[in-house]
């Protein structure tokens, strides 16, 4: 293994094993404590999925519940899980868009385009190291070439593409938000 590569791999052990521990931390609260993380975690989606799905709808989208989705997928306890879930959800997404709108066009309703698109865009997804957009890659092109829907391809993939995008956006303003409001409520109480 080179060189400049160790630290990175041992950056990543050692967040795999913080990760762990947090879990293991989670774990142990309390039940009513579980409880409220969890409140608080399903009202962080769904205000970023209602805000996300009504812009969709003011902007003409039509089908805002993709932007919902997406709030609601990339909803984390962190900002900086929702960054990077947001991150791989709009790689993920414009890979698959761009490859599901090529693989409708060049192979029209075959089959066989749609399993090959999403072959290549999670091929293409884990050569570059992005695991995680590769799942969001399968599911953009299966959106675009199985879910019935009028227009042309390019448009339709151009829509989930800005929808995915305000989710995602959505997701991240409210977890931001969440994140200040909870620095200044509970600052003083962890050094009591």
């Amino acid at each position: 293994m080179s060189e400049p590569r160790r630290p990175l791999v041992e950056h990543h052990r050692r967040l795999d094993l913080l990760t762990d521990e947090l879990a293991r931390l989670r774990q142990a609260l309390p039940p009513r404590d579980r409880l409220i993380v969890g409140l608080v975690h399903a009202l962080r989606a769904v205000l970023a999925a209602s805000i996300s799905y009504f812009i969709a709808l003011e902007l003409g989208l039509g089908q805002g519940f993709w932007a919902a989705i997406t709030a609601i997928a990339v909803s984390q306890s962190s900002y900086a899980e929702v960054r990077s879930s947001s991150r791989d959800q709009f790689v993920g997404a414009m890979i698959g868009g761009l490859i599901g709108m090529g693989a409708a066009m060049l192979g029209h309703d075959h089959y066989l385009a749609y399993v090959l698109a999403v072959i290549v865009g999670m091929m293409l997804c884990s050569a570059f190291n992005l695991g995680a957009a590769g799942r969001i890659s399968g599911t953009t092109t299966t959106i675009i070439m199985l879910v019935p829907h009028s227009g042309a391809f390019w448009q339709f993939a151009l829509f989930r593409w800005g929808e995915v995008t305000l989710g995602a956006a959505a997701a991240l303003l409210v977890t931001l938000a969440f994140d200040m409001l909870d620095r200044r409520l509970f600052a003083g109480r962890s050094s009591s």
